[in-house]
Order: structure tokens, then C-alpha cells, then sequence
């Protein structure tokens, strides 16, 4: 049930609603143009703001379309960055000037000769990364469902099992960036963050649901997390030298801390307690925090010596900045690198929908 503010809200969230579905109608129609391209363009977004799981399932298209000996890119947005304008990352750049996201794909993927790029009006980055790499075979979009001026060949909508977009409202009401209806534009829709055991009967009641806005007989599949082991992801401590052993299940609960700033914390947390390590604190940040020296310095008062400080990779392209470098120092961070886990056949099923390599590539 909404709450009274949410209420009072509707009125509003009507207004925005409308805005969206006459400018969603006027590309529908073409009175707006949508730019296509000769190189496929797989787009990962959703209707909610923010804590879908997008980068994890953009990397798991890249490994994916990699294997499959397709010579892929990654464009974004570069939400949070000091630079404007199309931009090809590259070793000098760091969060600052590509965003976090950009920056996380850049370092992930840079030695496997994959691309990056950001642009606010995508199809100027899509003629950039063509431009500058003229041998792509496919460009995978990060969080472009609303920018509707390129036209994607694969359109995959993500939603959260915990907050599902059909059970919320348009801004400011809710947290949709456009009505339900958007969904019908997806060609694909995958239930995130699910656990690994969620029943048949479960997915079916959410399925049901989905399909009430999306187009008939489109895939809905299920996706997980999986956590690997924690990373040191700098070498200023001994400590930080060598790998942390996890506690097992029957040790005592290990102290440890907690930063972060993303827009779905307590998945990552909950992993963490369950895997035994009991939280003494939690610094939470809003998603793209601009992590600076007065934040690691209170993180510090909360530290003890031997408790591991734990982060997410997303966080750690900011806690990395070099303006940080004397207040992190001495500071144990660790890692957890997630990763998709899809439920079922639902990879076998994504993989199906993936462009096939073009003849002069296979």
C-alpha cells in the first residue's frame, strides 16, 4: 500500500507519466527519429531508477558474446563524470572522467581488446567507437532504455524480483523513470537479484505479472548473484598482500566493516553475513557518491586492526581516486566480485537471443 506522501504524490507522478508516453509515442510513430546502425546494439536498462544489477549482467553479455568470437564494445552514459561529450576511456582515465560503471569495464576488459565509451547522446558514441574501431561487431548499451534516439537490435529490460517494476509508480510517486507500458518495448525481461532457488510456482506468479505490460511471448528469465571469494584490490598493508581466508560456517563471526555506494547494499551485506563476517558498521553512501578523505577518515574511527574493510568493484574505481590515496592508506579494502548466475536455461535462452557473428568474422 502506498504511503501518504506517495499519495499526495500520484497527482504528479500522472504528469511526468504523460510526458513520457507522448515523447515514447512520437518515436513510435516516427515523428522522432530513432538512428539505426549497421553494427548491432544490445541495450541493458530498465524502468527503475537506479539497483537493477545492470553492470553484472553487461559484463556477463561481454564474456558471453566474447566467447562466442564476436569483437564487442561497451557504451554508457559516464553518469557522474567531470568530462562531457563522447569519450573513448582509456589508460589515463580513471572513474573521474569516464564514470564508475565505464571505468569498472574499462579495467575488466581493456586486455581483452574490448572497447569503451561514453556519450550522453549515445549515437555519437556509437559513430565514435565505429570510427575508432572500425572491426566491432557489436556494441552492448548500458542503461539506455529511455534514450530512444538509437534503436537497439536487442532490447533487454531488468527488474528487481524485490522491488518488480509492475508493483511500482512513475516518479515522484514511485521510482519509474517512465510507465509500466515501457516494458512492451523490451525483446527480453529478467527478473534480477532472485534466489538461486526461487520455486517454478514463483516464477510463474512473477511471469504472470510481467506479462500484463510486455509484449506476448517474449522471454522472462531469472537471474542470481554470485559472490566469488574477497580481492585485495590494493597492496599498501601486508595484509592487503594476501588473500583473506573466508570464516567457515562453524567459526566464530569475524568483524569486519562495511562501505558502500550503490543503489542495493543489503544483497552484498546479507552475502557477507551469511558467509561470516558480522558487520560492526556499515558507512552507506547514495549511488556515485564522490567518495572523499572526510568519509574514510570516519570509516577509520570505526576500524580495528585485522577487521577487513569490504567494498563492491563499482566502489572501489572511486576509492581508488589518487585525492584519496593518504586517507585510505593503511586501510585493509577488499572486494567481492559478483557475477550473473542465470536460473534454468535462461543463459541458453539469452544466448539464443545474441546477433550471430557476422560471415567475415566466423
Amino acid at each position: 500500500m502506498p504511503s501518504v506522501l506517495a499519495f499526495l504524490l500520484l497527482p504528479f507522478s500522472w504528469l511526468y507519466a504523460g510526458v513520457m508516453a507522448v515523447r515514447n509515442w512520437l518515436y513510435d510513430v516516427g515523428w522522432k527519429e530513432s538512428e539505426a546502425f549497421a553494427v548491432p546494439l544490445i541495450n541493458v536498462g530498465n524502468l527503475r531508477v537506479g539497483g537493477t544489477g545492470k553492470t553484472p549482467h553487461v559484463a556477463w553479455l561481454i564474456e558471453e558474446l566474447l566467447r562466442q568470437g564476436h569483437r564487442p564494445a561497451v557504451l554508457s552514459r559516464g553518469y557522474g563524470r567531470s568530462t562531457r561529450g563522447p569519450r573513448l576511456a582509456g589508460p589515463a582515465d580513471s572513474a573521474a572522467t569516464v564514470g564508475d560503471e565505464s571505468w569498472q569495464y574499462f579495467q575488466q576488459f581493456a586486455s581483452r581488446q574490448v572497447p569503451v565509451a561514453v556519450a550522453e547522446a549515445r549515437r555519437l558514441g556509437v559513430r565514435l567507437l565505429l570510427q575508432a574501431h572500425p572491426k566491432i561487431t557489436v556494441i552492448v548499451l548500458d542503461d539506455a532504455y529511455q534514450h530512444r534516439a538509437v534503436l537497439p537490435t536487442l532490447n533487454v529490460l531488468l527488474t528487481e524480483l524485490a522491488r518488480p517494476f509492475y508493483a511500482d509508480e512513475v516518479l515522484p510517486a514511485g521510482r519509474l523513470r517512465e510507465s509500466r507500458g515501457g516494458a512492451r518495448r523490451a525483446d527480453v525481461v529478467i527478473v534480477t537479484k532472485c534466489p538461486p532457488d526461487l520455486s517454478a510456482a514463483a516464477q510463474a506468479k512473477v511471469e504472470q505479472q510481467i506479462r500484463h505490460y510486455s509484449q506476448p511471448n517474449i522471454p522472462v528469465l531469472f537471474s542470481a548473484y554470485e559472490y566469488a571469494g574477497p580481492q585485495p584490490f590494493s597492496v599498501e598493508i601486508e595484509l592487503e598482500a594476501r588473500p583473506l581466508s573466508t570464516p567457515t560456517v562453524s567459526s566464530i563471526s569475524l568483524p569486519a566493516l562495511l562501505l558502500t555506494g550503490i543503489a542495493q547494499p543489503g544483497p552484498l551485506r546479507e552475502h557477507l553475513e551469511s558467509s561470516g563476517y558480522a558487520i560492526q558498521h556499515h558507512a552507506v553512501f547514495a549511488d556515485h557518491h564522490a567518495f572523499q578523505p572526510t568519509d574514510l577518515a570516519t570509516l577509520r574511527t570505526h576500524w580495528q586492526m585485522g577487521w577487513p574493510i569490504f567494498t563492491t568493484e563499482k566502489d572501489a574505481t572511486r576509492l581508488l581516486a589518487p585525492a584519496l590515496e593518504a586517507s585510505r592508506s593503511g586501510l585493509p579494502f577488499y572486494t567481492i566480485p559478483v557475477r550473473v548466475a542465470f536460473l534454468g536455461d535462461g543463459g541458453a535462452a539469452l544466448r539464443g537471443l545474441l546477433p550471430p557473428l557476422p560471415a567475415s568474422n566466423s
